[in-house]
Parts: C-alpha cells; sequence; structure tokens
C-alpha cells in the first residue's frame, strides 16, 4: 500500500466526525425547537381548557371608568406588546378606544348586575369634542336605563368636565377645581425670524382661507384667518356650552356668566375653587376619596375582602363582551391621522395601506356595506385620491359607503369622504377646509449670509429647480401655482359631483375655509348631523342588513402568533408574564409622558411648526402639494 492510500482513511474519518458533529448539534437544535413549540401548545390549550370562566358579577356591581390617556379612534404609537406591559405594570394608560368606552357603556346599561357607573377621569389627557360628545351620549343611554352615573375628580378641567357634567352626581375633591376656559389658538409667526436668517418658505396656495402655511410667510393672522377662526371656535364653545348647561340644568350662557364674573364671585368665597364650583352648581358636592367610597359602598354592594363597592373596570368588563363573528357584517374602517401616499402604521392614513383596507372590504363576500370614520386633518393629494378612488369602486360594486365625520374631516380627510352614499358629521366636526398649498422651502439666502455659494452646470432651465439651496426660477414659480391651482379645480368638482351642486357654488364654500359640522350641514356639505352608531345604522339600513348588524372593524392584520393568541384568549395571562421579559419598557413609557406644562407646550408647537416644513424639505421633489388644514380638534 502507498503512503498516500494510506493517509485517506484516517483524513475521511476525520471529515465524517466534523460533519457528524454538526449534523448532530443541528438536529439536536431542531428537536428542542419543535419539544419547546409543542409545550408552547400544550400551555395554551391547558390554559384554554382549565382557566376559570370569568366570574358571576354580584348584584349591584358599579362599573368603574377610569378613563386615561387621549381618547382615539384607533391606537397608534405603543405597539400590543408595550401596552399590554403598561397595564400590567399599572402604567397610566396612553390612550383609550372610543369604541371600546361606548361597547362597555351600552353593554353594562342592559346588564341587571351594574346598578350604577364611577366616572374617574384625572387621567384623560386629550380628546377631541366629537369624541367627547360620543361618550356623553352613552353615558345618558346608560343614565336612561334608570341607573346612576357617579363622577369623582381631584380637578376637572375642561376636557374633563365636559364629561363630568353628564353625570348623575358630580363631586369634587375639597381642594380641587373645574377649569373651564373656552377655545381658541394663537400660532406661532415666523415671517420675521425667516427674514433674519435668510429662509424662505415659498407658499403658493389656492383658497384665500387656505392658511395651513400662513405662518410661515406672515407675522400675524389675516383678515380672512380670523374671520374663519372666529366663527369656528365660538361654534364649538356653543356646542360645549349648550352640551353642559342641558346636562347640568343650568340656564342658557350661565357659563358664559360665571367665568366673566370670576374674579368677582371667585373672591366672595375667599379664593376657595372647589365652593366656588358648588355655589355656581357645576358640582354637586365636595368629597375626598374615601368619602366617595364610603357613599358608593352604602349605595351598592360591600366587597368584604378588598374593603370597597363591589366594582369592576372597564378592561374587566371589555373581556367579558365576546363579538359576534356569524352572519353579514357592516365594515368599519378607521382613517385617522396625517395622509401620506404610500404605506402607514395605524393612526395614520396611507394612500395604499388604506386603500388595500377598502378593497379587502369590498372583496369580502359577508362585508355588505362599509362605513369609514374619518379623524384627518389631510395630507398628500394624491394619497387621498387612491383612498377615495377605491371607495368610488365599492359603490360601483353594490357595497354602500357611509362615512362618520369625527373630530376631523378637514381638506385631504374631506377628499377622501367623497365617494360616500351618505355623509354624517358631529356638530363639532371641524371639515371643509377645501383648499390646496404648494411649498418650496429654500435657504439661498441663510447660506449667504454664512458665505457658502453653490455652482454647477444644467442641462435645462428646470434642472434642479427645487433645490432648497438654491432660489426658485420665476418660471418654476408660475409652473407650481398652475399646478395648486389645477389640483383646487379638481378637488372642488369632486365635491360638486359628490355633493350634487356645481363647481363655482363650491367654490364659494371652499377657498380653504373650515367650517364645524353644524355649518357644513347648513351649507350642503354633509347630509345629516349624527355619530358613529347613527352611521353604522344608515348602512345597515342601505345594506338591508336589520337593526342589529354584526360590525366587523377591517384593521391590518396582526400577525399569525398574535391572531392565535387572540382567538385562544390568553392575552390577559401574557400581560401577566410580560413584565418579566423586558425591564426597559417602562422607563421608555414614562419618557412618553414627559413634556407637560405651559413651556413643554410652547416648545412643542414650535418644534411642530419647523417640523413640519422640515419635513416636506425632505421629501426630495421639486415642491411639494398639500390638502391639510395644519388644525387640530379641541
Amino acid at each position: 500500500m502507498s503512503r498516500d492510500t494510506a493517509s485517506h482513511p484516517p483524513r475521511r474519518s476525520f471529515l465524517r466526525r466534523i460533519f457528524g458533529g454538526a449534523w448532530r448539534l443541528l438536529d439536536g437544535t431542531r428537536r428542542a425547537l419543535l419539544n419547546l413549540l409543542f409545550l408552547l401548545l400544550l400551555i395554551a390549550l391547558a390554559w384554554l381548557l382549565l382557566r376559570p370562566g370569568a366570574p358571576a358579577l354580584q348584584p349591584k356591581t358599579t362599573l368603574v371608568l377610569d378613563l386615561g390617556g387621549t381618547l382615539v379612534e384607533q391606537r397608534s404609537g405603543l405597539n400590543a406588546r408595550e401596552r399590554l406591559l403598561g397595564q400590567a405594570r399599572g402604567t397610566e394608560a396612553q390612550e383609550t378606544r372610543l369604541r371600546d368606552v361606548l361597547a362597555v357603556l351600552d353593554a353594562a346599561a342592559r346588564d341587571a348586575q351594574i346598578s350604577q357607573a364611577l366616572l374617574i377621569v384625572d387621567g384623560l389627557r386629550g380628546g377631541s369634542l366629537p369624541a367627547l360628545r360620543e361618550v356623553a351620549q352613552a353615558l345618558q343611554r346608560f343614565k336612561a336605563a334608570g341607573k346612576t352615573v357617579v363622577a369623582w375628580g381631584s380637578d376637572f378641567d375642561q376636557r374633563q368636565y365636559f364629561l363630568a357634567a353628564q353625570a348623575t352626581e358630580v363631586w369634587l375633591h375639597p381642594m380641587g377645581r373645574v377649569y373651564v376656559d373656552g377655545y381658541g389658538r394663537h400660532r406661532a409667526y415666523y415671517k420675521t425670524l425667516f427674514d433674519k436668517l435668510g429662509i424662505s418658505a415659498n407658499v403658493l396656495r389656492a383658497g384665500k382661507y387656505k392658511n395651513a402655511a400662513e405662518t410661515f410667510v406672515a407675522d400675524g393672522p389675516s383678515p380672512e384667518t380670523l374671520e374663519s377662526e372666529s366663527a369656528l371656535w365660538n361654534g364649538l364653545w356653543a356646542s360645549y356650552t349648550g352640551t353642559v348647561e342641558t346636562a347640568r340644568k343650568l340656564p342658557a350662557g350661565s357659563i358664559a356668566q360665571s367665568i366673566e364674573s370670576l374674579p368677582a364671585s371667585l373672591e366672595a368665597v375667599q379664593g376657595n375653587p372647589a365652593r366656588w364650583a358648588v355655589q355656581q352648581k357645576w358640582v354637586d358636592a365636595l368629597k375626598t376619596r374615601d368619602e366617595m367610597r364610603a357613599l358608593l359602598i352604602a349605595r351598592g354592594a360591600r366587597d368584604e375582602a378588598g374593603k370597597t363597592f363591589t366594582q369592576i373596570d372597564i378592561h374587566g368588563y371589555l373581556a367579558r363582551l365576546q363579538p359576534r363573528r356569524d352572519g353579514d357584517a357592516v365594515g368599519v374602517i378607521v382613517a385617522q391621522g396625517n395622509i401620506s401616499d404610500g404605506r402607514a402604521g395605524p393612526g395614520s392614513i396611507g394612500g395604499l395601506s388604506t386603500a388595500e383596507l377598502v378593497r379587502r372590504a369590498r372583496e369580502d363576500a359577508r362585508v355588505k356595506a362599509i362605513v369609514v370614520r374619518v379623524d384627518s386633518p389631510g395630507g398628500s393629494p394624491f394619497g387621498s385620491e387612491l383612498v377615495r378612488r377605491e371607495l368610488e369602486l365599492t359603490r360601483s360594486a353594490g357595497k354602500p359607503v357611509v362615512v362618520s365625520m369625527a373630530g376631523l374631516a378637514a381638506s385631504g380627510g374631506y377628499w377622501i369622504s367623497m365617494a360616500a352614499d351618505e355623509v354624517i358629521a358631529d356638530e363639532a366636526t371641524i371639515t371643509g377646509s377645501i383648499g390646496v398649498i404648494g411649498l418650496m422651502p429654500n435657504v439661498q439666502g441663510a447660506m449667504d449670509k454664512l458665505g457658502i455659494r453653490t455652482g454647477g452646470v444644467n442641462t435645462t432651465w428646470l434642472t434642479g429647480q427645487g433645490d432648497p439651496r438654491r432660489a426658485p426660477d420665476p418660471r418654476f414659480v408660475q409652473l407650481v401655482q398652475s399646478m395648486v391651482d389645477d389640483a383646487y379645480r379638481q378637488f372642488t368638482t369632486l365635491v360638486a359631483t359628490a355633493r350634487k351642486s356645481t363647481p363655482d357654488k363650491i367654490d364659494a364654500l371652499a377657498q380653504g375655509r373650515v367650517w364645524t359640522g353644524k355649518d357644513a350641514l347648513d351649507r350642503g356639505l354633509v347630509d345629516r348631523l349624527g355619530g358613529l352608531g347613527d352611521a353604522v345604522a344608515s348602512a345597515a339600513r342601505l345594506a338591508k342588513l336589520g337593526a342589529a348588524p354584526r360590525v366587523q372593524y377591517i384593521e391590518a392584520r396582526p400577525g399569525q402568533l398574535q391572531l392565535w393568541l387572540d382567538r385562544l384568549g390568553v392575552t390577559q395571562a401574557a400581560a401577566a408574564l410580560l413584565p418579566a421579559l423586558d425591564g426597559s419598557t417602562a422607563a421608555r413609557l414614562q419618557a412618553l409622558m414627559l413634556g407637560a406644562g405651559p413651556l413643554s407646550a410652547v416648545a412643542q408647537q414650535l418644534a411642530g411648526d419647523l417640523a413640519w416644513l422640515t419635513d416636506i424639505s425632505e421629501e426630495h421633489a421639486p415642491f411639494v402639494t398639500r390638502v391639510h388644514c395644519l388644525c387640530v380638534a379641541p
């Protein structure tokens, strides 16, 4: 045997050992993963089979509505995992979903075991007036079922008091106050600053009331802005005061009178705001938290184990409500937030992603009609048209479309509403703003001040137009204005067709002006006033689904694991386990809650205005057009 031949068997043996060891390692890992997956399946199945059912509610149970964060149509920001962590750790909620509050109140109104509700709004931080009005109406339905609502607060701000005023009784802490100051807005104007810095926003617009970018080119509001916003804020204030005065059985105009006489009337009670609130009949009594607890025990049922009253909170009651899964449905699509061209997550509108939701609903044989819940100040005209076109195709396919306007349905938010069989707004919805703006931010002046120059070669005069380092050619400004005007003509023509009017008549109502829902109804821009429930009922009637249709929210599909866990009902169990998995989430949640106070609010406004301009300049386009009202619901 040769030397080379004798050396081959050991080499092959060595390679076999290497590859064999690698295979055993991979095979062992595969088996371990399969075993782990099987174990998880067993745990989930055991949880499903062995978990105790929800204990029956005791008679005279109190429903505790402790509302926290911002009242929203659709959750955004924190993902489902982080929300579960927050609940498990007792972190204050960042958002409360409106439909959850309405579902709980309406179900509890029919529940014989629920005798009363305790409303606590200390943690409520935001929510549009139409959203608050939806909750207020649900509280009134609860009371109409013969049940009592008690509102208690350490303090009530304007939003919080609007809901508290709907209660049968309103109790305030003896050291508390009710702070209702009205509506209004003072914006920052940047023209002088931009002139000093050598910055130009180059704002082009169609519509004399279209003031979304006015703050970048003026030192104060225009007469048109003052006219439009005066009508808007006074209209919203009338809605607020009228609703509260009716709920509290106060004379019409008494809230404005109380504010006007505040310095003298507060001095008459030695400067004590809690006693002042009782004197004005804004609250019924002053109670500490322990006094509130004792009274609710006496009125309800005592929980001996907890030394308190028998109660269930909104999350516990919501978990008892099982959504219907049988039969045909009205599909609800939430269109909330700014509108972009492409894809956007929950809480925002993406032209592509939201259009896909509409298409999915249209192609679902069990969805017989669609309600679009619009809560948007607008954004991209192209993204708006993508959504509107899909709704138009849905109507052409024989499925009714009803739009329900929430806090905002302005500019692009109004655009996407123009393919509906019926448009329903709340009286306090901010809508309209039918106008277009174009922006070409330019910093050549600032670069000159710094001694920075640019230079190069162009093949045509269009090359490099829109570069923020160079002043735009007058021909390019003319070109952009022409396209802004064309977009405005398209907008008004769409509205005229949808509202069975003419472009000239719509132009007189448009011009970028915002309207309350009530004013929009008077001018034929919406069909009637009402809430989400009215829109669902209308869609069901158009689709001949009966008086109590199944409602299905059409949203981005969750991951398969989340969908599987939801069906098994193990979400609450996961909430109890998650804190051990991630110790940094609490810090992130706390960071999200920083930044309160007046100075922070000013800083946030300035940052928001300038960030909006910066975002536009980074879109890598020669210019940007927007159908946006740059407004917020109060």
